[in-house]
């Protein structure tokens, strides 16, 4: 069913903008290679324990949840070809590392835009920052269960070498994604595709009127 979902994302939408929209190839080739540096800059004591900046909320925002999961099966590849990852690990990698957090990501987008009021300062600061942060951490809570399940380390191990560092990776996780919703709202909202000036700036001066 996702996998379906994702397939008519992407050739309806993202490959028909790749194909007539320069400047969006360009964009979409320098994400691509941007989120390959970032995923492969891993750092772990145990192996099999490796951490690394996910920064996959800014990519939901910019394409939406289908088509940011399209987009890391090209990352995912290159980071295969070029290391750090084995080819064994793909889908384990897709599944943990690049369709749970996009999916938490557009969750928490879509309880912001539902719930809350809707302006400027709450996308950037609720749909990124605390997303960002939100979901960097619940990555590494589910990995940590995950790993309890899959490998020989027990949950002390686990929790000493992988899930402590969640409070030095959740700020950093969420300052990267804040400050990236913030440049592309104020410079250019037009790559996010989730953002629209109807629904968070004029949306609020006609409330403010009424």
């Amino acid at each position: 069913m996702t996998i379906a979902l994702v397939w008519r994302d992407a050739t309806r939408v993202m490959l028909n903008k790749l194909k007539t929209e320069r400047a969006f190839q360009h964009i979409t080739f320098a994400v691509i290679v941007i989120y390959w540096a970032l995923w492969s800059a891993e750092a772990g004591v145990k192996a099999g324990l490796a951490i690394h900046f996910l920064g996959l909320t800014s990519l939901t925002l910019m394409y939406g949840w289908r088509s940011a999961f399209a987009l890391s099966l090209p990352i995912t590849l290159l980071m295969t070809m070029l290391g750090p990852l084995n080819w064994h690990e793909i889908p384990e990698f897709l599944v943990f590392s690049a369709l749970i957090p996009i999916l938490i990501s557009y969750s928490v987008f879509l309880l912001s835009y539902h719930y809350l009021p809707r302006n400027i300062f709450v996308f950037i600061f609720v749909a990124g920052f605390i997303n960002g942060a939100l979901t960097g951490t619940l990555h590494l809570l589910i990995n940590s269960i995950y790993y309890l399940f899959v490998t020989d380390y027990d949950w002390q191990t686990i929790y000493s070498n992988y899930l402590m560092f969640t409070p030095l990776l959740a700020f950093p996780e969420g300052l990267i994604n804040g400050m990236a919703a913030a440049m592309l709202t104020v410079f250019k909202p037009e790559l996010l595709r989730v953002f629209s000036d109807r629904d968070y700036i004029y949306n609020h001066y006609h409330n403010n009127d009424e």
